[in-house]
C-alpha cells in the first residue's frame, strides 16, 4: 500500500507480474534515443520556504533566512533570459510556506497577496507579458491551488521521488507519496502537460523503484498527461547522509524508466548531477533545461553544463540536438478530450506575431525530426 494513498483516495494496485518484469529490466532491454533534446530557460527560485525539511535537501532555508523574490528581481531574471534566446521561465519553489515563515507571509500580504500561489499567477503572467513561457514546480498543491495558476503555465511539474515510505522523508512535516500523487492526478483532470520523476537513492529499494514508475504510467495512462520523467540521483551535500548511487545502479533505473513507460513520455536525465554520457544508451532522449544567465539553485554546487556540453553529449552519441519548449510538441495539437492542452492564454503567447511568438514557433520548427 502507497503510504496516504487512503487518504487522498488514490486508487492504484501493482499487478505482481508486471513488477517482476520491471526488476528483470536491464540496460540491454532497451535502445538508445534516435536524438536528445532540451530547453533553454531560467531558474526562477520564488522563495527558498518550505513546510517540509528533508534530509536531503539544500533548497529550503529556515524561517528568518527564506527570501521571496520581488516582481522586480523576477522581471530582470526574466530579461536576462529573452536577451539571451531562451524561452522558459521555470518556477520553483517549497511547498507551501506556512505560519513559520511569518516574514515571508507579512511580505505577500504586503504586495496584496493571501497565499504564494496569488503571487506566482502574477509573477508568470510578468513571464508571459515579457516573452517566456512559465513552467512551475511549486511541490504539492491542491486542486484549487493548482487551478489558479494552471492557465498561466505551459506545463508544471513535481518529482514524485518514490512511493515509498523512506526515513528520508521523516520528521514533523513528512513528505507524503499520496499527496504527490494526488497532486499528479489533479494535474491530469486539470489537463496540465506535466513533468514528474524519481529521486533515486534516498532509502528506497528496487520494489519501490518498480512501483514508483507503475504508479506515474497508471495515472499516464488514465489522463495522457505526463510529458517526461526525471531520473535523478541524490547528491551529497551538508545536510546529506546518502551516498551518491552507483554508475550501474543509475543505468538499470533509466532503462527500468524507459522499458516501463510509453514511447510518448521522455526520459530526462539532468547532466550536472548524472553521469549522462554513461547514461544515454539506457533509453535517454531529454536532457532537461540548459541556463545560459541562472545557476541552479535547488543544487548550486553542481553548476548547469554549457550548452557546449549538450552538444558534445549529442555528437558523442551520434545523435542530432534538438531544443524544444517547455511543454513537449506532443501538446500542441489540441488532441485532448476537451480540445487543447493549452490554456488560451498560453495558446495565444505561442501564436503571436511578437518576436516572443516567433522565437516559439521557430522552435517548435526545429524540434520536428526530419
Amino acid at each position: 500500500m502507497i503510504p496516504g494513498a487512503d487518504e487522498y483516495d488514490i486508487d492504484i494496485t501493482f499487478d505482481e507480474a508486471e513488477i517482476d518484469r520491471l526488476l528483470a529490466v536491464t540496460p540491454e532491454d532497451v535502445e538508445s534515443a534516435n536524438s536528445l533534446t532540451y530547453a533553454k530557460n531560467v531558474f526562477i527560485p520564488l522563495t527558498t520556504a518550505c513546510r517540509y525539511t528533508c534530509t536531503y535537501c539544500t533548497y529550503f532555508d529556515p524561517p528568518g533566512e527564506a527570501s521571496l523574490l520581488s516582481p522586480e528581481e523576477v522581471r530582470e531574471i526574466v530579461q536576462m533570459g529573452v536577451d539571451a534566446g531562451c524561452t522558459e521561465a521555470l518556477f520553483t519553489f517549497g511547498d507551501d510556506p506556512d505560519d513559520r515563515y511569518t516574514q515571508v507571509n507579512d511580505q505577500l500580504a504586503e504586495w496584496g497577496h493571501d497565499s504564494i500561489h496569488s503571487y506566482l499567477r502574477e509573477v508568470c503572467e510578468l513571464a508571459l507579458d515579457e516573452g517566456l513561457l512559465p513552467h512551475s514546480n511549486p511541490g504539492d498543491q491542491t486542486p484549487e491551488q493548482m487551478e489558479l495558476v494552471a492557465d498561466v503555465n505551459a506545463s508544471m511539474g513535481v518529482m514524485l521521488e518514490t512511493t515509498a515510505d523512506v526515513s528520508a522523508h521523516a520528521g514533523p512535516r513528512q513528505k507524503n507519496p499520496g499527496q504527490r500523487l494526488a497532486t499528479i492526478r489533479t494535474a491530469g483532470e486539470l489537463g496540465v502537460p506535466f513533468t514528474t520523476g524519481l529521486l533515486v537513492g534516498i532509502g528506497e529499494d528496487w520494489r519501490d523503484r518498480a512501483e514508483s514508475l507503475l504508479a506515474i504510467r497508471k495515472l499516464h495512462e488514465r489522463y495522457g498527461h505526463i510529458q517526461e520523467i526525471i531520473v535523478q540521483n541524490v547528491v551529497p551535500n551538508e545536510r546529506s547522509q546518502f551516498e551518491q548511487p552507483s554508475v550501474e545502479t543509475m543505468r538499470r533505473v533509466v532503462a527500468m524508466a524507459r522499458a516501463a513507460l510509453p514511447e510518448e513520455i521522455s526520459v530526462q536525465v539532468p547532466p550536472n548531477l548524472s553521469p549522462t554520457r554513461e547514461l544515454l544508451d539506457c533509453g535517454v532522449d531529454d536532457l532537461g533545461g540548459v541556463s545560459p544567465v541562472t545557476d541552479d539553485y535547488i543544487n548550486p554546487d553542481y553548476a548547469w553544463p554549457a550548452l557546449r556540453e549538450l552538444e558534445d553529449i549529442a555528437e558523442e552519441a551520434e545523435v542530432p540536438l534538438r531544443e524544444r519548449l517547455p511543454v513537449y510538441r506532443w501538446y500542441l495539437n489540441d488532441d485532448s478530450d476537451d480540445g487543447t492542452w493549452l490554456s488560451h492564454r498560453i495558446r495565444r503567447a505561442i501564436d503571436s506575431d511578437a518576436e516572443a511568438g516567433e522565437r516559439y514557433r521557430s522552435v517548435i520548427a526545429e524540434s520536428i525530426p526530419r
